[in-house]
Order: C-alpha cells, then structure tokens, then sequence
C-alpha cells in the first residue's frame, strides 16, 4: 500500500475513535455525576531514512535528518474530574459531593464499585441503595417509620421517629477518594472500578483532609460543556474531510502514474 494511503487511513480511524468520544460526551450531558472525556493522540513510528546526527563528512554532520511519519493513533481517553453543576431536587435521599471523593458501594458479586451518583433510594429492607438497587458502603439502615431524614456536611445521617423529640443517628456516608481518579475504570450505570493505576481507595469523613462535603437535597450534574463538544464536533468533522482529501488526493496522483506511464 502506498504510504501516504496508509497515513492518512490512520487519521480516518482516530478521527472516528474521536468523534465516538465526543458523542458519548454529548449523549450523557444530563446524566447525573458524569465525566467527559478527552481523547489523547499518539504518533506512530518513524521511518528513519537519514539518522539525525549522522556523519555527512569526517567534519561535518546532520543538522535534522529525514524521517517520515507513519500515522497517527488514540492513546487514551481522560477523563475530567471537574466539579458538575449543583442541581437542587428537594429529595432527602438525593446527595452529591462538592469537592474530591466517590461514595461506595457493594456490587452483586461483593465487590466494591464506586460513584458521584448520589441518588439514593429505600429498598425494601430499609437499606439506602444506588438506582440499580446497589447498596450502599458503609450498609446504612433507614428505620420503618422515619419521618424525615437528615444527612450533615460530614455525612451523618440522623432520622426522626414518631414520638422522639430528638434525632437519632444512622449511619454516616462516607467519601472515598484516589490518588488518581483518570485511572478509573468506568463500568457504566455511572459506576468506576479501582484499578492499580488509580491507587488504593483511601476512605474518609467528608470535608476532612481534602474531601469534598455532603449537600443534602441536590445532585451533581454533568460537567460536559456541550458548546466545547459541538465545537470538537466541527474540529473532528474538518480533520476527518482532510485525511480523506489525502487519500482522494494520492488516488489521483497514482492514477495519473498508471495513465502515463
């Protein structure tokens, strides 16, 4: 295959991977605690046909060399950890984390997963849970017959009975965080997984050493800039028209060989 073919074929591909990236981006703008992500680009291996520094003389010596580039591929996607819109819903059980940290919780087969997700629900158990009815860490139980629920910046969670005057504490939800949140593995139902390039989860209290606090009565919204996204749309689109203009183009030029020679 020509060179400049296969160049540009690897262009094709990670313009695509890109734009898949940028649309699981703009599909998920309202999805409670989502992150977007950013692919990263790698070159690929050069043909050296004239080493850089090699010897022209017995005096002399290349200044740059020749080198050709063979292409170009997506490396990663990275994902941003930036701070989503607070978004007030009035629900006791809604939570989100304004600052550093995930909640736990407990995966079907005992694992541990973890989320910026905190809308939580009652299961029929009493237990407080995600939407896809995980439970969450530390297990917290809800009393039958709770008549309002209260969850403080540093996650305490208190309840009022019928016939008590005072509150009386539950449980206390608290925040985990990573030495490297972007080495996170994403699981989907806004769910991440520890993996050795995140680091050890590091449990903590909320609003202690560099964890964010709990706000009762809100959730996190997305932290995708959907006008950036449109405008990577436009920038992925251009990049795409150009790589195919090099394939069209080279077509052309290999055409005009076989037609005159």
């Amino acid at each position: 295959m020509n060179q400049s073919l296969w160049v540009a074929k690897t262009g094709l591909d990670a313009q695509q991977t890109r734009m898949s990236v940028v649309s699981n981006n703009l599909a998920n703008a309202n999805t409670t605690g989502f992150k977007s992500d950013r692919a990263a680009f790698e070159d690929l291996l050069y043909h050296q046909v004239r080493q850089p520094g090699g010897s022209t003389s017995q005096q002399t010596t290349l200044p740059t060399g020749l080198q050709l580039g063979t292409g170009v591929r997506v490396v990663a996607t990275a994902k941003s950890f930036e701070q989503g819109s607070q978004q007030q819903t009035g629900n006791a059980l809604d939570v989100m984390i304004n600052g550093r940290g995930f909640f736990e919780v407990q995966m079907p087969d005992g694992t541990s997963a973890y989320t910026r997700d905190g809308t939580f629900h009652v299961n029929a158990d009493g237990q407080l849970v995600t939407n896809s009815g995980y439970e969450v860490q530390p297990g917290i139980q809800i009393p039958e017959g709770a008549q309002s629920v209260t969850i403080g910046a540093d996650g305490t969670i208190s309840v009022q009975l019928a016939g008590n005057t005072n509150a009386t504490e539950v449980g206390t939800l608290s925040v985990t965080d990573f030495i490297n949140p972007a080495g996170l593995q994403a699981l989907g139902q806004n769910l991440y997984q520890e993996t050795t390039a995140s680091g050890t989860a590091q449990a903590g209290t909320a609003g202690l050493d560099g964890l964010g606090s709990i706000v009762q009565g809100a959730l996190e919204g997305s932290n995708v800039n959907t006008v950036e996204q449109l405008v990577n749309m436009i920038e992925t689109q251009r990049a795409y028209e150009m790589n195919a203009k090099a394939i069209s183009t080279t077509d052309s030029m290999l055409g005009f060989l076989n037609n005159n020679v």
